[in-house]
């Protein structure tokens, strides 16, 4: 949530375009509207969100439930957990991933070929993706699109002022 002039804005992609529309209209971090990357532009940005974080975060879940549980439930939890997270969560992750490498093969970006507000909501799934998706192989578009997020300017003037995040892994290590 922010707070700008009195106005409150809640939910990342409303707060992206609302910071668009007031500050950055002509930033370039949204596509000229009528066009194939417009359409691209909005359905990734909601995407992000609406799509790849809830099977992320429900991957998390799992993952977690064994260690939290009481000790003497912890084996039953963590075969509870793999079950579900073999027969639900991972198999939807390595659509979504492959959906996404796919996606960034075309032009290594996720709305064309310059980058844009729905590549700031993407690189979040993205990294954490690195850590949860079970890939068979490693997705090269994926890498080379963390590694072109991780030298934006922005990116690394973002994580002196906010500080450094940690999403559980390093996926270009």
């Amino acid at each position: 949530m922010i707070e700008d002039d009195g106005v409150i804005v809640a939910e990342s992609a409303a707060i992206v375009e609302y910071l668009i529309d007031k500050y950055g209209a002509d930033s370039g971090l949204r596509p000229q509207p009528g066009t194939d990357a417009a359409l691209r532009y909005r359905y990734w940005l909601h995407y992000s969100e609406g799509s790849a974080m809830p099977i992320l975060v429900m991957k998390l879940v799992f993952q977690k439930i064994p260690e939290q549980g009481p000790k003497l439930l912890r084996p039953l939890l963590s075969a509870i957990s793999k079950a579900v997270m073999g027969k639900l969560t991972d198999p939807q992750l390595k659509t979504h991933g492959a959906f996404w490498e796919k996606e960034l093969q075309r032009d290594g970006w996720f709305a064309g070929p310059d980058f844009t507000a729905a590549d700031i909501m993407m690189s979040f799934p993205v990294e954490t993706g690195f850590e949860r998706i079970p890939f068979d192989e490693r997705p090269q578009a994926l890498l080379d699109y963390l590694l072109a997020i991780h030298a934006r300017p922005a990116y690394r003037q973002a994580l002196q002022r906010g500080g450094a995040y940690r999403y559980g892994g390093n996926p270009i290590s």
